[in-house]
């Protein structure tokens, strides 16, 4: 039996729980069924086709698996989850975590990509920032909000740590599936401690 590419594995993670996150979002600002397929939509594949468009490859948004991932978590969670108080849903736990496991999911992607492609120290950066990023922007602007990466606390900043923490193990060699593995715990940790502690980046005024 053929064994799934873990790239896929790791995107079809953070499909869904991008997926999650752009539900809830959307479900804070009153949109409709419609509104809501949309922007979650947004938030777990737009990232992505960036990415895919600047790799110059089709992106993974036109194959079937990924869109249909997204789709029918749309529709699982709709089911299951009883939306209420939409003001204060960005600050609960679910979102919280659903979107970090989707951002570390995709800056993990998107620095691989980039390594595998031998793009610089700067090119690694970037891919790996417009992955996790690039899908919750558009979103945000689509809704009319100031994207989340200006104004939340210590936010991009994981994506930065991320695609430099692989770069190190790739140029010492030590990367592998464990320590891609042990990357994504961390960063996860580290964003959920950040978020409870408040941790966040100085700021001019």
């Amino acid at each position: 039996m053929p064994q799934l590419d873990p790239l896929i594995l790791v995107d079809i993670l953070g499909i869904i729980a991008f997926t999650i996150s752009g539900f809830l979002v959307g479900a804070r600002n009153h949109l409709d069924i419609l509104g809501l397929i949309i922007a979650a939509s947004l938030t777990a594949l737009g990232g992505g086709i960036v990415r895919d468009t600047i790799l110059s490859v089709t992106p993974f948004a036109f194959k079937t698996l990924y869109p249909a991932t997204a789709l029918f978590t749309v529709i699982f969670f709709a089911l299951l989850l009883k939306i209420h108080k939409y003001d204060s849903i960005e600050k609960r736990w679910l979102f919280v975590v659903s979107d970090t496991i989707g951002l570390v999911a995709f800056s993990i992607t998107g620095a691989l990509l980039a390594i595998n492609a031998e793009y610089n120290f700067f090119g690694v950066i970037i891919l790996s920032f417009i992955t996790a990023m690039g899908g919750g922007v558009i979103r945000d602007i689509l809704i009319n909000q100031v994207p989340a990466i200006l104004i939340s606390d210590f936010y991009g900043s994981i994506s930065v740590i991320v695609s430099i923490l692989l770069l190190l193990l790739h140029v010492s060699s030590f990367l592998n599936q464990t320590t891609i593995i042990l990357v994504a715990i961390f960063s996860i940790a580290l964003r959920l401690l950040a978020y409870r502690q408040k941790w966040h980046l100085p700021k001019m005024i």
